[in-house]
């Protein structure tokens, strides 16, 4: 008996599948990270952003994203977690770094025999690593965070404004019930899609007639998500209504425990050391 050769396998069937954005699911467990308050995550993914602001400079990203980074291990996120980079991105972040060296600026280095400035290649750096860093903050509050919690707890940290007549609760409320629906009409959207495609359908003799094909299928899909969006708004107010009304959306019993305070001094101390050293590597003459 003779054995045959098996073909050889298609790249296009063993190359994995791209990972997409998944975005206000968070990953199961019960770490530290799943057990802090929501407004703890809050305060510090805002205090961050507004720290970057005014020092973006290299030791306050250093000393944020090692709490970023420690924050991670401890919500024991998968790799699978992470979406795949597309490999245009790369391409655009190469293209970005060799156009800003353009810019010039210290420090300068010899590559055989040439004068190459730095400056403008270090700014592109550090605003990728920045916007990185903020990046994967937003991440790790969608991967360890209940939906269902952000709105208590931006009801419970805009508590003081309601001194300036500010409607904290009917804010919440709102933000609380787009959360909630903002997964939810993605998955609607791609069975829609998902169905317009399985649909059979001719194809025009000529580009022109192709075209206004494709103005027809937007058309009935804007149409249809229309109609599944005023369904489940329906279908949503009438769960409201039967479990107290709106203002339940924004009431929750949950509060900052030890964990949160440690959390919230543990951030406040690495921002003022950055802001420290900062102010110290201006001061310093070169």
């Amino acid at each position: 008996m003779t054995e045959t050769a098996s073909p050889p396998a298609d790249k296009s069937q063993t190359k994995r599948p791209s990972r997409p954005v998944v975005l206000l699911v968070p990953v199961p467990g019960n770490t530290v990270m799943h057990r802090l308050w929501a407004g703890t995550k809050l305060l510090v993914v805002v205090g961050a952003a507004v720290l970057l602001t005014f020092y973006p400079g290299w030791v306050t990203i250093g000393l944020l994203g090692g709490l970023t980074v420690a924050a991670v291990w401890l919500a024991h996120i998968p790799r699978g977690a992470l979406p795949t980079v597309p490999r245009w991105l790369w391409l655009v972040m190469g293209l970005g770094f060799v156009t800003a060296a353009l810019s010039g600026g210290s420090p300068m280095i010899w590559v055989g025999g040439l004068h190459v400035a730095l400056g403008g290649s270090l700014h592109f750096l550090r605003m990728t690593a920045l916007t990185i860093l903020l990046i994967t903050l937003g991440a790790i509050v969608s991967w360890t965070t209940n939906v269902a919690e952000i709105g208590p707890a931006l009801a419970t940290l805009g508590r003081p404004f309601k001194i300036f007549r500010i409607p904290v609760d009917e804010w919440a409320a709102a933000l609380a019930l787009a959360l909630r629906a903002f997964p939810m009409l993605i998955e609607e959207f791609q069975v829609l899609y998902a169905a317009r495609r399985l649909r059979p359908k001719e194809v025009p003799p000529t580009r022109r007639a192709r075209r206004k094909q494709q103005g027809r299928e937007v058309i009935d899909l804007l149409a249809t998500a229309m109609v599944v969006t005023l369904r489940r708004a329906d279908e949503m107010g009438d769960a409201i209504t039967a479990r107290g009304g709106a203002g339940q959306l924004a009431a929750s019993p949950a509060r900052p425990k030890p964990a949160d305070w440690v959390t919230l001094a543990l951030f406040v101390a690495a921002g003022a050391a950055s802001v420290v050293l900062e102010t110290m590597l201006h001061l310093t003459p070169l």
